[in-house]
């Protein structure tokens, strides 16, 4: 995966996540971004994306980070 996919999944992350997911290893930091661009094409996103893209892209990497971080509902 590009470092610049990446590079773009933090820069949308909260500064908070940002520098959780920035301790993470940097293999995990690549899987969270490809779950990132496959959470940019869900549907429920393509109506923010179109009103405001950078909204769309935190809207996103936050439910990844969350999704992934164990406590979520997806973690069991």
């Amino acid at each position: 995966m590009p470092h610049d996919t990446v590079a773009r999944f933090l820069a949308a992350l909260s500064p908070e996540h940002r520098e959780e997911v920035g301790r993470r290893p940097s293999e995990e930091q690549e899987r969270l971004a490809a779950a990132w661009e496959s959470e940019l094409g869900t549907d429920d996103l393509d109506t923010l994306d179109e009103l405001s893209p950078v909204a769309a892209e935190s809207e996103a990497a936050r439910r990844v980070v969350e999704g992934a971080g164990g406590a979520g509902p997806d973690s069991a």
